[in-house]
Parts: C-alpha cells; sequence; structure tokens
C-alpha cells in the first residue's frame, strides 16, 4: 500500500481548520499552503449504525475531531455527519485505499470501510461511506463520486444534484418544489445506489424536496423547508434505511443537503 506524504488538508475556515485539526500519534497532516494540490475531496458517513469513523487516504488521515482536552476525540466523524466541518480536504491526484477506521478507544484505528479510488488533478470528489454496518464482521460498505460543478458560477441560480447512499432502496429520483411559486423541477431522475447524478441549475428560493422510485407518484423521502442560494453548490445525499417509517429514527430514511461551494 502506497503512501502519499504530500497529502494535507485545507479548511474553509480557520474555526474549521482548529477544529479539525487532530493531536495524538497520527494527527490529521498539514502542510504549508505555498504549494497546495488543486484535487480535494469531502468525507461522509452515511452507514446506517456505523460507529464513528476517522478517514484516511491510505496510512495518511484526512479527518479527525479535537477533543476539549486537547487531544483527538474518540468520536470522529459519525452517523449522517461530514468530515472536516463540511470542508474540502486537499490531496494530491493518484491511486488510493480510502479507508473509515473506528475513532473509538474499543476497535481504535480497525478499518470498516475500504474504498479504492483514483484522484484526477484539480478535480473534487465526496467519498461515502454507506449501506448498513456489520456488527459482526465490522464491515460497511463505500464508494466515492466526482463533484463535477460547473468552474463557472452562475449566481443567479443554484447547483443542485442528488446522490444515493441508501443500499436497500431502488433508483431514486429527486424533485425540488418551490414553496413560494409552487413550481416543480426535476433535479436527477434514476440515480442509483452509489451513484450520483449531474449538477442541475436550480433557481434561488425555498424548495421541499421529494425522492420517488421510478415511474412512481409516491414520496420515499421527504425534507421541507431547504433553502438554496443562488451561486452556490449543493448536494442532496439520500441515507438511512428506505423500510424504517417513523420520522424520529435515526436510522429513518433522510435527504442530507450539504454545500459544495
Amino acid at each position: 500500500m502506497t503512501t502519499h506524504p504530500n497529502i494535507y488538508r485545507l479548511c474553509a475556515v480557520l474555526v474549521t481548520t482548529l477544529m479539525a485539526a487532530a493531536c495524538g500519534e497520527n494527527p490529521v497532516q498539514v502542510l504549508p499552503t505555498d504549494s497546495l494540490d488543486a484535487s480535494r475531496i469531502k468525507f461522509f458517513n452515511f452507514g446506517v449504525n456505523a460507529p464513528g469513523v476517522n478517514f484516511y487516504a491510505d496510512d495518511v488521515k484526512m479527518t479527525a475531531i479535537l477533543s476539549a482536552t486537547g487531544s483527538e476525540a474518540t468520536t470522529g466523524v459519525t452517523y449522517g455527519s461530514v468530515g472536516n466541518g463540511g470542508a474540502y480536504s486537499q490531496i494530491a491526484p493518484g491511486a488510493y485505499t480510502m479507508t473509515g477506521r473506528i475513532a473509538a478507544a474499543t476497535d481504535k484505528d480497525l478499518p470498516i470501510a475500504s474504498i479504492n479510488t483514483t484522484i484526477a488533478d484539480g478535480k473534487r470528489y465526496s467519498l461515502y461511506m454507506s449501506g448498513f454496518y456489520n456488527t459482526t464482521a465490522k464491515t460497511s460498505d463505500g464508494f466515492v463520486v466526482e463533484d463535477a460543478y460547473p468552474a463557472q458560477i452562475d449566481y443567479s441560480v443554484a447547483q443542485v444534484r442528488f446522490v444515493h447512499a441508501i443500499a436497500n432502496a431502488n433508483p431514486l429520483t429527486l424533485y425540488a418544489a418551490n414553496t413560494t411559486t409552487h413550481d416543480t423541477l426535476l433535479v436527477n431522475s434514476v440515480v442509483a445506489y452509489k451513484s450520483g447524478g449531474a449538477f442541475s441549475p436550480v433557481p434561488p428560493g425555498i424548495y421541499d424536496l421529494f425522492a420517488r422510485y421510478t415511474d412512481s407518484t409516491t414520496n420515499k423521502i421527504v425534507r421541507a423547508g431547504v433553502t438554496l442560494a443562488g451561486g452556490r453548490v449543493y448536494t442532496v445525499g439520500a441515507r438511512g434505511d428506505i423500510t424504517i417509517t417513523s420520522t424520529t429514527a435515526t436510522n429513518r430514511p433522510f435527504l442530507d443537503n450539504t454545500t459544495n461551494y
């Protein structure tokens, strides 16, 4: 397994940098900013019932959380969360084995998800730990998608795409209904598990989001009152267990809205 010593992370703001930097024997690597790599990646823990993890690229830690004591917290990136406060991590182009490793003291640093991927120069990516955590084998699923939003930002619209991370759900189509005009837009259609749609322009506004199976008029997942701002780029990610009907259960099907830019 090849280690890339020039991997490092760059957070969007100083506060995020301070929160995400980890102490201990194996800290997140932070290098000077005079030779920044153009490639970037985000890390999501969408593995249902999975423990909190720290994410690695080969043997280099890419995410961690600072505790009140100044040591690395044992919580890691918990289910439903994104690493490094939602900021992209800088990474050198190349082939990697990405892993999510248990952050808790028990089974510390045990890899529970392993994803082989290649990072291209100047591109952005999102890694999702997904599916259902197997408590016996201590394994989870995972995948990587490219965040191919337009280089030139159009401030008259938001750019939105849909990523499917629910292992027991059929392909889903995401719609956005404007709560003021009541116009309903198709964002992405027939998005299968472990994949994402293209970024689509959506007029700024407040929207109710809903995902449906192909050729169905039944909403499988709903999220109301999501603000989409012009000039911003968003990823709506589906996570959870599609069979859960509770509106409060942690593992219910849920639409996560994360800002890419």
